[in-house]
């Protein structure tokens, strides 16, 4: 059975300084384009090939959507595709920027 793991916007920032690991964000392009966390991958369906192809299944990979809903979704479809650390952040990017809104450029 495939597995993700829910965690805190907190949680996420603290695996963010513990490389390697990679940030997908799946919003749309232009919320992407007008705000984004620093460093991270703008995942959509157009380049899941090349994502896999670029990120090791051996990397955690934390989950990003606008509320924390979306992400879950996607988190367990990375999970079961081999991806072995997927979690999902609760809050989204909109929790994100109220929390860190230095790091959202």
């Amino acid at each position: 059975m495939t597995q993700f793991t829910r965690i805190s916007i907190e949680q996420a920032a603290a695996l963010l300084k513990q490389p390697p690991v990679c940030l997908v964000d799946i919003r749309d392009a232009l919320s992407f384009r007008t705000a984004h966390v620093e460093g991270a991958y703008h995942l959509t369906n157009d380049n899941l090939a090349q994502f896999t192809q670029q990120i090791s299944k051996e990397t955690p990979v934390l989950v990003m959507c606008y509320h924390g809903n979306s992400s879950q979704g996607a988190a367990n479809y990375l999970a079961s595709i081999g991806y072995k650390s997927v979690y999902s952040i609760d809050g989204g990017f909109e929790g994100w920027r109220h929390v860190y809104p230095y790091t959202a450029l």
